[in-house]
């Protein structure tokens, strides 16, 4: 029998200052949309991330206060494998690139494109 422990302190996910900057601007023209977290099936270790950007959130979907402009819809399917996660932007060369620090990752593909928790 295992037992889980609620921690109402632990935030669902968070965004570094950079990422918080790079969603901002690219929100800056559409008001009341939100950034939505959701994971797929996928690749040879087991999940991938999906980030899209949405009018509303879908039932289930639990929302996050990031800054007053600034909102993120978690899926519901997809909240227990991204727990704790901090969202980041990252500048490699010319490349802009988002990154995901989710401590819950146990295995991750050499690629990158996926990933298993425990």
């Amino acid at each position: 029998m295992s037992v889980e422990t609620f921690v109402p302190s632990t935030k669902l996910i968070t965004l570094s200052d950079s990422a918080i900057k790079h969603f901002e601007s690219k929100l800056k023209d559409k008001p009341g949309q939100l950034i939505r977290l959701s994971t797929r099936v996928s690749g040879c270790t087991g999940y991938a991330y999906e980030l899209d950007f949405a009018d509303s959130a879908k039932d289930g979907d639990e929302i996050v206060e990031i800054s007053p402009t600034l909102r993120v819809a978690v899926s519901e399917d997809a909240a227990d494998l991204v727990r704790s996660t901090e969202i980041d932007y990252v500048t490699e060369g010319v490349n802009g690139i988002i990154k995901y620090n989710n401590p819950n990752v146990v295995d991750e593909c050499g690629c990158g494109e996926s990933f298993n928790v425990g």
